[in-house]
């Protein structure tokens, strides 16, 4: 074998060892590149894994933000009611106010009014109770003046207890008549009868300011009747008139024709009837 043979022989065992030690480099690359390839897919897996994991919890975290969302709008329009009803919460209160201060000033008035009226209930029991005293005193005073008229009555029963007179009017007439006719005397029953149908004349018995009325020492039998009205004299002045409610036998209960006429008359003053 020549030296070009040998030399070929020796370059293609190099070129064979060559290619065995990059194929066993080769091999080794690919074992480790398949290793680091399983342990890439094995890394991808487990991201995937991961991602499916985060995914979820992703969908899950979006859906609990919604419902957080949700319940945060609802929130919102619970706080917003909320505020309504605490305006008018305030506003409900404020009015409470308004009226409790409104009825504690009327519980004052009331109670104002209340010790007023308690005070004129006082006044009126009292003015009452002074009221039937003088009332009590009245009846009695009444009771005491019937008692009085019947003694009156008793005492003057079958007396002639009005004089009869002529008036100053009908003497001064009579005297200018006699003079002027020189007519005969007439008789005593004859003038009496004649004087009693004009004027005639009694007193006042009794005063009695608290009822109204006067009594007179004239009654039925004097030719008095209801409804007659006599004038009164103390000394020839007039003092008014009265009139008769109230009829006896021998006197008479006669009324204040003019109010303030009571003040005037006194017990013994001279009446005439009209």
């Amino acid at each position: 074998m020549n030296q070009k043979a040998k030399i070929a022989v020796v370059i293609l065992i190099v070129l064979i060892i060559i290619s065995l030690g990059l194929a066993g480099g080769g091999f080794y690359l690919f074992q480790k590149e398949q290793q680091k390839s399983t342990l890439l897919t094995q890394q991808l897996s487990d991201t995937d894994a991961k991602l499916r994991t985060m995914e979820e919890q992703f969908q899950e975290a979006k859906s609990k933000i919604s419902e957080l969302q949700l319940k945060l709008q609802e929130a919102k329009v619970q706080i917003d009611r909320l505020g309504e009803d605490l305006k008018h919460e305030k506003s409900a209160k404020q009015e409470a106010l308004t009226k409790i201060e409104l009825l504690r000033s009327d519980l004052e008035q009331q109670k104002t009014l209340r010790a007023d009226l308690e005070q004129k209930f006082n006044q009126a029991q009292d003015e009452a109770r002074k009221t039937q005293a003088v009332v009590k005193d009245l009846e009695a005073q009444k009771t005491s003046l019937e008692t009085r008229m019947k003694d009156l009555e008793a005492k003057t029963e079958g007396v002639e207890l009005g004089t009869i007179v002529v008036s100053p009017e009908a003497q001064k007439s009579a005297k200018t008549s006699k003079a002027q006719t020189k007519a005969p005397a007439k008789t005593a029953a004859a003038k009496a009868v004649a004087v009693k149908a004009k004027a005639l004349e009694g007193k006042v018995l009794v005063m009695n300011k608290d009822y109204n009325f006067a009594v007179i020492s004239l009654g039925s039998k004097d030719g008095v009747r209801m409804g007659d009205t006599f004038s009164v004299y103390r000394n020839n002045k007039y003092l008014g008139d009265i009139r008769v409610e109230k009829l006896h036998d021998a006197m008479a209960a006669a009324g204040f024709t003019v109010p303030d006429l009571k003040n005037k008359i006194n017990e013994g003053d001279q009446v005439v009837r009209k």
